[in-house]
């Protein structure tokens, strides 16, 4: 049985990385050094050398001891990290000093010191003083690259959160897509459902039949697909002269259909449903407020890499339907194209002098297997 990863065992830093910067922090320590020696022409040269590559494992061994203890705080408040990173290089950097007086000032100075009187000297040190101030620098050594650990860190922990958050919005993105995609006006069943009863108590059994079988075709064709998905412009189409010609059995009078898409663009990527929207918007202040016959229009065309879809109807002017642009199927509409597309789809709309309603959406024209 697997066991489950501690909160420690997959740091924010790659452990592969943090092991670079302490070797790279250190070997820049031991370069550093060792040009200096050099330009001041110390004796001893590959006594001095040899002696400062010890110091320099041990400040590895201790910083990678550091860098674990840091590692334990990696879940707290940035605050806490660098209190932590800020306390414990002081027994890093004393015990690195203390190891630094041990190499240099005790273990065998006669060897690096050619004058007997500079190593007896360099003996008699005071050892506290000589430490703490070895330590000072060692301690501003070992809190930069503290820092750098936490810059490290924290960098690590906003990418997590961006992603996570980007996650959580491509989420919600999608959610809002299905339901948006779903939100089928009701009132179209419920007048439908009207309509079947008058043709069934008229006894008119081939029309309500006919009508049954456009509204279940056009219920399993609009339900069952994946809300995320675009369909072809044909599909859309072809779903919405469906609606249509439900919609045919009621206004059989006064509904007028016309189509104007040319065949090129039937294989256009849309949003599935984008369309439907529109459709039940004209029927619903159009034709359904009309004496008259009334005609709905379709059209499409294609500009600069832009595909525009335009539902219109011929209506009755209705000086009282201000509210008729900021209804929920615009709105929806708009969402989605808001959702899918960003700035890149719009939807517009009018209305004429002569009355009517006009909407237009633009939206880029893609063609690939929808």
């Amino acid at each position: 049985m697997k066991l489950p990863l501690t909160r420690h065992a997959r740091p924010r830093v790659d452990q592969q990385v943090a092991l670079l910067s302490i070797l790279g922090f250190w070997l820049f320590y031991m370069i550093i050094v060792t040009l200096r020696a050099a330009v001041l022409d110390f004796p001893a040269q590959e006594e001095l050398v040899v002696r400062r590559i010890a110091v320099t494992l041990f400040g590895v061994l201790v910083n990678i001891v550091l860098y674990f203890g840091l590692r334990w705080f990696e879940d707290k408040p940035l605050t806490p990290r660098i209190i932590a990173a800020v306390v414990g290089s002081i027994p890093a950097a004393l015990a690195i000093s203390v190891f630094n007086y041990f190499a240099f000032n005790v273990y065998d100075p006669m060897s690096v010191f050619q004058d007997n009187e500079l190593a007896e000297k360099i003996v008699t040190l005071d050892p506290v003083a000589n430490v703490l101030e070895f330590a000072i620098s060692s301690y501003y050594f070992l809190s930069s690259w503290a820092m750098l650990y936490l810059a490290l860190s924290y960098a690590a922990e906003v990418r997590t959160a961006e992603r996570r958050a980007a996650r959580f919005a491509q989420a919600a993105q999608q959610a809002e897509l299905r339901s948006l995609r779903y939100q089928v006006n009701p009132h179209f069943l419920f007048n439908t459902l009207n309509s079947l009863s008058t043709l069934v108590l008229r006894n008119r059994p081939d029309e309500a039949e006919s009508m049954i079988m456009n509204l279940s075709t056009f219920y399993r064709t609009s339900l069952t697909g994946d809300p995320l998905d675009d369909v072809r412009l044909e599909d859309e189409v072809q779903l919405q002269q469906l609606y249509l010609a439900i919609e045919e059995v009621r206004f059989p009078d006064r509904l007028r259909i016309e189509i104007d898409i040319p065949d090129e663009l039937m294989d256009c990527c849309v949003p599935g449903l984008i369309l439907q929207p529109l459709v039940e918007n004209a029927i619903k202040y159009g034709v359904a407020r009309a004496t008259r016959p009334v005609t709905i229009r379709i059209g499409a065309r294609e500009g600069d890499g832009v595909l525009h879809l335009t539902v219109s109807d011929d209506g009755d002017v209705i000086p009282t339907d201000s509210d008729k642009g900021s209804g929920i199927g615009l709105a929806n509409v708009r969402d989605r194209l808001d959702a899918r597309y960003g700035s890149a789809g719009r939807i517009e709309w009018h209305v004429p002098f002569e009355g009517g309603f006009v909407v237009e959406l633009t939206l880029p024209a893609v063609r690939h297997d929808c």
